[in-house]
């Protein structure tokens, strides 16, 4: 099932996409109260009958304040190569703030301390059950489903600062949507197309096949060093094709439209302007 937040007549909602059509959850529990729990889920999409057309309402971030939001660097072996990196021998982590976040639609704001802003399409995993020492082979019971996650990076403060929360958490930086599609429907994702299109131009084509670390494999190792939360999200990484890494190297500009699309997911869409 697909699962969304939106706003519609002034009021924020979740509920459940259907094709064309989304059915709010009326008078029932928070989101993540339920996330992790496929019975209670299905038992209120059977509950939920009223419809409303979902080019009608205003999608919004799927989970906008995880208890984590982790990134995942370097997990693709093809953008490994084009970055000039070693692959990984253990998945390479670092904290998002969640600050970052933005709703399909909203724009991205280009501060005027950085011209080097790029693009990253990612699987971002979400964790429907608190995770803790969990054992790869079952990791998927812990996840809930997926998003689409943009890791906008300033590389010019990537570079210089050696670390890489900051430029990957400006403000907007972080769009996510259009929805959480479950495990059910997804398994471990492990075969995925993930594309990304700048001004209508393919950027970024991959599968997830090429990452180095799957979905379980990091799920279980973020596990055995913290408390995965209910709504914490993994953001695993992105394929060949970002800017930096292009001759001569490309960035985002104001007026630039970019839209991300991972397959049996959906697509995320969000226009680009100056800070």
């Amino acid at each position: 099932m697909r699962i969304a937040r939106f706003r519609a007549d002034g009021m924020e909602y979740w509920g459940f996409v259907d094709g064309d059509t989304v059915r709010p959850v009326t008078g029932g529990p928070d989101l993540m109260d339920v996330l992790g729990d496929p019975g209670a889920l299905g038992d209120l999409s059977r509950r939920s009958t009223a419809e409303a057309a979902l080019g009608s309402v205003d999608l919004l971030a799927p989970v906008p304040n995880p208890p984590q939001f982790v990134g995942i660097g370097l997990n693709y072996r093809a953008h490994a190569a084009e970055s000039g990196a070693a692959v990984p021998t253990s998945p390479v982590s670092f904290p998002f703030f969640n600050s970052s976040i933005i709703d399909p639609g909203d724009p991205i704001l280009l501060p005027p301390f950085t011209d080097e802003v790029d693009w990253e399409v990612e699987l971002g995993v979400v964790i429907g059950k608190s995770a803790r020492d969990v054992a790869v082979e079952d990791a998927l019971e812990y996840v809930a489903g997926y998003v689409i996650v943009n890791d906008v990076s300033a590389r010019d403060i990537q570079r210089t600062e050696g670390q890489w929360s900051r430029a990957k958490s400006l403000d907007t930086f972080k769009p996510m949507g259009p929805w959480i599609t479950t495990t059910d429907e997804l398994g471990p994702a492990d075969d995925l197309d993930v594309k990304l299109w700048v001004n209508d131009v393919l950027k970024q084509s991959g599968v997830t096949s090429d990452l180095i670390f799957d979905v379980p494999a990091l799920v279980s190792h973020l596990s055995q060093s913290l408390t995965l939360g209910v709504g914490a999200v993994i953001s695993t990484g992105t394929p060949s094709g970002v800017g930096f890494a292009r001759t001569p190297p490309e960035y985002l500009q104001a007026g630039d439209v970019v839209t991300l699309e991972i397959e049996r997911i959906g697509r995320l869409t969000n226009p680009v302007e100056a800070g």
